[in-house]
């Protein structure tokens, strides 16, 4: 894989607070965000940094993506806010998520994960519940596929 990748990284999420599961209205489809990356392999774990630019605020996020192997994902986020969220199948992690607002203690119980790393692309699904002070929040999904930018077919994302 090349240094300059375009990372795809979509995300859905279900409302499990009350007690009731409800999809959030008008988002069947979830979010979904594109950008430039730089990816790098570095003692057989892979990399992908990119920075986040948050509408109305002054500053970016800067996010960096950690895949160790089939077993751990690990999305790191500094700047306007900061998180260090690992995600482990079949296991809970906790981390504190701070934002401009205030801190939170935070929690992903990883149901399922599939990391494939092919030689120009790495493609990888999280399935996940997010708890907040221990209240279950959501049941989410994250899809994440990086690219090399001369692969020149960024359409097999979707």
């Amino acid at each position: 894989m090349t240094k300059d990748v375009l990372v795809s990284i979509s995300g859905k999420h279900i409302d499990i607070m009350n007690g009731m599961a409800q999809e959030y209205a008008g988002e069947d489809d979830g979010i979904e965000v594109v950008t430039p990356a730089s990816y790098y392999l570095r003692n057989g774990k892979h990399y992908i940094i990119y920075d986040e630019v948050v509408e109305g605020m002054a500053g970016a996020i800067r996010n960096k993506i950690k895949i160790t192997g089939t077993d751990v994902v690990e999305i790191m986020r500094s700047g306007l806010s900061s998180s260090h969220m690992v995600f482990e199948k079949n296991k809970k992690n906790l981390t504190y998520y701070r934002t401009p607002f205030g801190q939170m203690l935070v929690g992903v119980n990883t149901r399922n994960m599939e990391i494939n790393v092919g030689e120009n692309k790495i493609n990888v699904l999280v399935d996940y519940e997010l708890d907040v002070n221990h209240e279950p929040m959501a049941d989410c999904k994250i899809k994440m596929n990086i690219m090399s930018k001369n692969n020149g077919d960024f359409s097999v994302l979707s």
